[in-house]
């Protein structure tokens, strides 16, 4: 058995976020007296994914992220709501969205029988929290490590440190991160000196110098990773 101690991404890696996402914008959209088309989510997921790579790089606040999004999709969309108002009901409807990816309920009650369990998220705790307590999955982790909390997003090293104290200090041979981001989970993870677990169910081909020391398409093949090497 390899790996005592796991850390596990959230968003995309256990969450589907992409439905909680499309659920959230809509009904947004919806009570803000606006029509929703899905053009509206391709150029919000645009934006959004723009600004959370400035943010993994230190260039802006998760307080600026919240709003600064809405205020550029607003621009973009020609439409007339006040950001910060959209952005609160959006995060509303966002930490209501508790749906999870295929297999992860039956991968995380056999995964925590012999190993520790941590969620490493660079999500908001406003967001973050009630999903997480309000999942399936919420009893099956040791604690969860959120960004916006400890003051350092992935892939800065120190968030991983905190997660180790968090852990007292495993030997690093002893823990894996698996997540869906190569530039935020598998960039730290390999900075921080701990082996990764690239989740990629989309087959996305790599063209980043970012490897991972093994990549799923599907959260079964974790077993195999942990069980037979």
């Amino acid at each position: 058995m390899k790996y005592k101690f796991l850390l596990f991404d959230l968003d995309g890696t256990l969450f589907d976020y992409k439905k909680a996402e499309l659920n959230a914008l809509e009904k947004a959209f919806n009570q803000f007296g606006f029509n929703f088309t899905l053009t509206y989510l391709d150029i919000y997921r645009e934006i959004n994914r723009n600004i959370w790579m400035d943010y993994e790089k230190g260039k802006i606040t998760q307080a600026k992220l919240k709003i600064k999004r809405f205020e550029i999709l607003a621009e973009s969309l020609n439409l007339k709501f006040n950001p910060v108002d959209f952005s609160k009901t959006y995060l509303q409807n966002l930490s209501e969205g508790t749906d999870l990816i295929n297999h992860t309920k039956e991968i995380i009650e056999a995964l925590t029988v012999n190993h520790k369990l941590y969620l490493i998220t660079n999500g908001l705790k406003d967001v973050q929290r009630p999903r997480i307590a309000n999942s399936e999955i919420a009893d099956y982790f040791e604690d969860t490590i959120i960004s916006e909390e400890v003051g350092y997003a992935k892939p800065d090293s120190q968030i991983f440190a905190i997660a180790f104290e968090r852990m007292y200090n495993p030997p690093k041979e002893d823990v894996m991160i698996i997540g869906d981001s190569l530039t935020s989970d598998i960039a730290g993870g390999n900075n921080y000196g701990i082996d990764t677990c690239w989740f990629n169910p989309a087959f996305i081909t790599n063209k980043s110098e970012i490897n991972a020391t093994y990549e799923i398409s599907n959260l079964n093949q974790l077993l195999p990773i942990i069980y037979e090497n």
